[in-house]
């Protein structure tokens, strides 16, 4: 009679022991981040949190918590009205244009200080000198630049022999432009460092392959340096097109929103919602529409980059 080979005994499942030294190392790791935790729970989600249930009621803060009147989707059809806020909203669309024009200056600067220039380094401090400036030392400074009757920028062009040059800031065609170029002076210097460590992180391999096999410049610039810089100009477009929306200081040192609201923007016009005419509820209402729209925004584009993003 044939025996059965005895079948292979299956281990028990080991009980878990009692790790003490683990345990120790979650709470260490916990204590470390608890501090930047608490600071986004009580600056960022609690502020939120606050703001969407202020929207649909109305409150000056001056007369404290027990006045506060919870009055519905009101503060929403009151938006809907308000011909001021949808022109900030206009003019925070347009605005959007500096991100592309500023992408586009800089990474042409990048290439041409990476390839072509001596001192790079150099060259890097004086682009980026604008970038960690003041911001209101900067408009001060764009102030005197654009003055209507003596700015220097006026003079340089009737002495070219341009008899009616443009009032710049105190235009109402000409304010939301001349921030806008403003600005993308200011944002050049940040998107140049961010392009040329991207220009330094592509391997020079693939352009030696590419000047083998006989490919022009321009070929090497749309085949490999686009395509390389995608993640780099993804994070740029991300975080410039939700900084466009963040825009208040420039416009209120250089026009407070003026003249006939050309250069108001919706942080702009919910600020002095809030705090010039004391309107919390519908100041919040603003905010909730904005964060949405700039959710959406990027919602869009994280979407969007999976057809052009190469990892």
């Amino acid at each position: 009679m044939q025996t059965q080979p005895d079948s292979p005994s299956v281990p028990s499942r080991a009980r878990p022991r009692f790790n003490k030294q683990r345990i120790f190392e979650n709470l260490y790791g916990y204590a470390f981040i608890a501090p930047m935790m608490i600071g986004v729970s009580i600056m960022t989600l609690l502020p939120i949190l606050a703001s969407f249930f202020l929207s649909f009621t109305e409150w000056n803060f001056l007369h404290g918590f027990k006045q506060i009147e919870f009055i519905g989707m009101r503060n929403f059809e009151r938006l809907l009205a308000d011909d001021v806020f949808w022109k900030s909203m206009k003019n925070n669309i347009v605005f959007m244009l500096v991100v592309p024009a500023t992408l586009a200056l800089s990474l042409m600067l990048a290439i041409i200080i990476n390839k072509y220039v001596y001192f790079k380094d150099m060259f890097k401090v004086i682009y980026f000198m604008p970038y960690i400036s003041s911001i209101i030392a900067v408009a001060m400074v764009w102030q005197v630049l654009f003055h209507p009757s003596f700015g220097p920028v006026n003079h340089m062009l009737m002495s070219l022999g341009v008899d009616n040059p443009p009032k710049w800031i105190a235009d109402v065609n000409f304010a939301l432009p001349s921030i806008m170029m403003i600005m993308i002076w200011v944002s050049i210097g940040y998107n140049l460092i961010i392009y040329i460590a991207g220009l330094q992180a592509i391997p020079a391999e693939l352009y030696e392959a590419a000047e083998m096999d006989g490919a022009k410049p321009w070929q090497k610039f749309r085949s490999i340096t686009l395509p390389m810089l995608s993640p780099t100009t993804f994070f740029l477009l991300i975080t410039g097109l939700i900084g466009t929306f963040k825009v208040f200081d420039i416009i209120q040192v250089l026009t407070g929103g003026g003249p006939a609201n050309s250069t108001s923007v919706v942080v702009f016009h919910l600020y002095e919602t809030a705090f010039v005419h004391l309107k919390m509820g519908y100041a919040s209402t603003m905010a909730l529409v904005l964060f949405f729209t700039i959710f959406i925004i990027t919602l869009i584009q994280w979407y969007g980059q999976r057809k052009w993003v190469n990892y």
